[in-house]
């Protein structure tokens, strides 16, 4: 059979299937989408397949229609086995109940057009899956096996379910950009490869589903591993992009927060009013609650429609709760949904109008995943709005939008070489079958994840497992065992693989009390790992300094009338992705350019709202924005050429260096730490960090003389790596992450002789243990926990290449001040503090208050700014 090309006509791939299979093909969808045109005929030769395509073109059925028609080909002849042939792995235990519907009913519809002599069987098979359904399934097994990652491991190396998978011909990945980024991701590549080198009797054909991702090539190579072959179909921008970025109100600055919050509201009204179905994502789960609160009140106070037509849809609720609204919002019984990230994966949630963005994305591939949610068909405009709150994010959002449009995507993060999750893969390889050290570390460097793993590393992790590092005092035991050169489990480790593999941590509510004892609330354990000794924040309505922490609680002070450091939504916050960082920062220079060159107002301002395609009142918020900065720091407006660092002398007397350099928080957090490390270190003195993803604030106490331009250059890219482990190691972020590492490598078990262990009990045991293991050079856990707080968490690579182009001269670095006036573009690096205070309107009063303070300066250096905005 000859493959198709891409341009081959629907007749041409529907004659690939039964005539049967065909005709019930058109009489439901009528013609075939081009992900399922370019697929199918690459499936049905048993290719791997990579299909990149946005929500409702038919993915699902792109992957499965030749694989049923196969199934039913089989069934037909009366040859179909009883053994699975397709195993579905997606992320989402809820996405799975999707696919079982959504596989029954084509197969119910299809089987009454013909004879069969075998019925085809679907099975769910997930944490959720009662033993009963396990035990029929080995009985009569699925031919079709829906289930997980974690799942999907358990089931390789359970000695019985295992050899039902031997004959397996499909596997396909759904969802594969949300596990790529993971360390679930890591974990599947793993055990895929052990799958097909220890267990599958030939080579499955992989099959990939993916919303919008770049690039490609790589996510191929992470679906196939080394050495293979695989089709890629990028039919990312088949779908048509209605897209537009809304100010809710004329003037940003000087709007007061109850004039934003009406022009937001207003706007979400008046969109909802002309829509049929609105999902509104919000960035964090506390936004989205408030909002649809919010928008309850308004509806039922201006008596629109029913309040109860607003759900309201994050991580934080109940499955139950989730599993509601997504049906309801299905059956059309919802007119609009609130949700934080928690609705960008593929569960089917029927038809949605439009998609509402309440501020910034973050990335590219978030707001074209986001805005694919409307328009559910691959043949209708995905409608999408942004809403922006404030100037920088106006300009951030403007640029998303201009790169969505020309398609421009970030770049995918893949974590590389994850130690832990090679312990349970090294782990599971023994319970498959007893397997000598060199066929283990061929089949596991297969997986793209693994493959520039060395062979030292690999030893070590071996080692760890052997108990060579003599831990046995501290109850962690060896779990596998070396015989002739065959590595071996031993007694025990199948229960321990079954009940503590995967890499979800579990996730805590640490309890809070003050130096007294005096107990105060609970705080997420993601947001208490990046505090710090003498950081603020808001708990309960009050402030509180944070002191110390012990075990899984933390000790803090009151600390009435100090500004919070770190806003309460920081640890929920996504971060901006670089690629976008440095568009962002590339358009601003570019504006700057033209000032520079003398273009008045009008040529920039028409300019700007054509280059993004914004309103005109939105470019001349833009444009002034720029002006005000260029006119203060004299024409040193940062880019991605020039990062400017601002001397700001506050209020309190604090010095304050103000690093406006535009890469996104995940590179600024391991910058701006080895930065105030070297700061700390000459002066001697505590130095406190904020970060954002357009800059960070070092401050120190009083108005010390500091080159700090000179500083910066000093730093060598080289030492990075060991400076922020030894920065790291001082830090609550290490506590946290080397517990959870320390599962994953089965150090800490989370469940042990069918009993649940303490999760305070854990992180005790795993701060004893941090201390111990501190000791012994190069021990493989404690590295990747350093590995990923710097590679996963920060993104120490990005960090290290804007070191190196600033040594080279590549990125220029100035400095300006010190002031008593922040520039502009400091107000919302700055406003980082003021962002969680209990009244919502601090954060904008601050802002308007730079402003002003901005106007004055400008007024005494003798800048006209009503000259200025028409004829620079």
């Amino acid at each position: 059979m000859s493959i198709p090309s891409d341009g081959s006509s629907d007749e041409e791939v529907l004659r690939l299937l039964r005539p049967y299979v065909a005709q019930w093909f058109v009489e439901k969808y009528g013609a075939l989408t081009p992900p399922q045109r370019s697929s199918i005929p690459a499936i049905k030769m048993g290719k791997n397949v990579l299909i990149s395509s946005p929500t409702g073109s038919g993915k699902t059925l792109a992957a499965f229609l030749g694989i049923l028609d196969t199934l039913l080909e089989l069934a037909e002849r009366g040859e179909l086995e009883d053994k699975i042939y397709a195993v579905y792995i997606s992320p989402l235990r809820a996405l799975n109940n999707d696919m079982y519907k959504n596989l029954i009913q084509p197969l119910n519809e299809i089987k009454g057009r013909i004879n069969l002599q075998k019925e085809i069987r679907v099975g769910v098979r997930t944490s959720d899956t009662s033993q009963y359904d396990k035990q029929k399934m080995l009985r009569h097994p699925p031919h079709i096996l829906i289930t997980t990652p974690e799942s999907f491991a358990i089931s390789l190396v359970s000695p019985k379910f295992g050899k039902l998978l031997k004959g397996v011909k499909w596997i396909i990945i759904d969802e594969i950009h949300e596990l790529a980024s993971s360390k679930r991701g890591s974990f599947l590549s793993s055990f895929l490869e052990l799958f097909e080198g220890l267990i599958a009797d030939s080579p499955p054909v992989r099959i990939g589903l993916s919303a919008t991702i770049s690039p490609l090539e790589e996510v191929a190579k992470f679906l196939v591993g080394v050495g293979r072959e695989c089709q890629i179909v990028d039919a990312r921008f088949m779908k048509g992009l209605d897209l537009k970025v809304i100010s809710p109100v004329k003037d940003l600055v000087d709007a007061t927060e109850d004039e934003v919050n009406e022009g937001i509201y207003d706007t979400i009204l008046e969109e909802v009013k002309k829509h049929r179905t609105t999902l509104i994502f919000t960035n964090t789960r506390s936004a989205a609650e408030r909002v649809s609160y919010k928008l309850r009140k308004l509806i039922e106070k201006e008596k629109l429609f029913d309040a109860d037509l607003v759900g309201a849809h994050h991580s934080s609720l109940s499955r139950d709760v989730r599993l509601e609204i997504e049906n309801k919002l299905k059956n059309g019984e919802l007119k609009v949904v609130v949700s934080s990230t928690s609705l960008e994966l593929g569960i089917d949630i029927g038809y949605i109008d439009l998609v509402l963005l309440l501020s910034s994305p973050k990335s590219v591939s978030r707001l074209l995943q986001r805005i694919g949610r409307a328009g559910h068909h691959i043949r209708q405009t995905s409608k999408g709005r942004v809403i922006v709150v404030d100037r920088d994010d106006l300009v951030e959002c403007s640029v998303l939008t201009k790169l969505a449009k020309e398609r421009k995507i970030d770049n995918i993060h893949i974590p590389l070489k994850p130690l832990d999750v090679l312990v349970q893969a090294i782990l599971a390889a023994t319970l498959i079958k007893e397997i000598n050290r060199e066929e283990l570390f061929t089949v596991i460097k297969r997986s793209y994840t693994f493959s520039s793993l060395t062979v030292e590393e690999f030893d070590q992790v071996v080692d760890y497992l052997l108990g060579k590092y003599g831990l046995d005092s501290r109850n962690i035991y060896p779990k596998i065992r070396d015989t002739d050169g065959k590595l071996r489990p031993k007694r025990g480790a199948r229960m321990i693989f079954y009940m503590n593999s995967g890499t979800i941590p579990d996730e805590s509510m640490i309890p809070v009390f003050t130096d007294n004892n005096k107990y105060v609330g609970n705080l997420e354990e993601e947001f208490v790992e990046i505090l710090g000794p003498g950081d603020v924040f808001i708990l309960g309505g009050k402030t509180f300094e944070f002191l110390y922490s012990k075990g899984n609680k933390i000790v803090v002070r009151p600390a009435e009338g100090q500004r919070p450091t770190v806003p309460s939504w920081f640890s929920e916050m996504l971060p901006l992705a670089i690629e976008s960082a440095k568009e962002i920062s590339k358009f601003r220079g570019k504006v700057a350019n033209m000032i520079r060159l003398g273009k008045n107002e009008r040529e920039v301002v028409e300019w700007i709202a054509r280059e993004l395609g914004v309103a005109q009142h939105a470019a001349r918020s833009i444009y002034k924005y720029i002006l005000e900065e260029f006119l203060f720091t004299g024409g040193v407006i940062p880019n991605e050429r020039l990062i400017l660092v601002e001397i700001y002398d506050d209020e309190e007397d604090r010095r304050n260096f103000i690093f406006h350099a535009l890469f996104g928080r995940r590179a600024l957090d391991a910058l701006s730490r080895v930065v105030a490390w070297k700061v700390g270190n000459d002066l001697k003195v505590d130095v406190k960090t904020s970060i954002t993803d357009n800059g960070f604030v070092l401050t120190i106490p009083g108005l010390v003389d500091y080159n700090i331009v000179e500083a910066f250059l000093s730093i060598d890219p080289s030492e990075m790596y060991p400076i922020l482990e030894d920065v790291t190691l001082r830090t609550e972020m290490i506590k946290r992450r080397f517990r959870h590492t320390a599962e994953r490598s089965l150090m800490l078990l989370r469940r042990y002789k069918g009993r649940e262990t303490s999760i305070d009990r854990r992180q005790l045991n795993s701060e004893t243990l941090l201390n111990v293991v501190k000791e012994i050079e190069g021990f493989p856990i404690l590295r990747e926990t350093f590995r990923e707080i710097l590679e996963d968490y920060m993104d120490i690579r990005s960090a290290t290449e804007i070191l190196k182009d600033v040594r080279e001269g590549r990125i220029e670095v100035k400095a300006i001040g010190p002031n008593r006036v922040p520039s502009p573009f400091a107000h919302s690096i700055l406003a980082k503090e003021y962002s969680d205070i209990v009244h919502a309107s601090d954060k904008r009063e601050f802002l308007k208050r730079m402003h002003e303070k901005v106007m004055e300066f400008l007024k005494e250096r003798g800048v006209d700014l009503n000259l200025s905005y028409t004829e620079v």
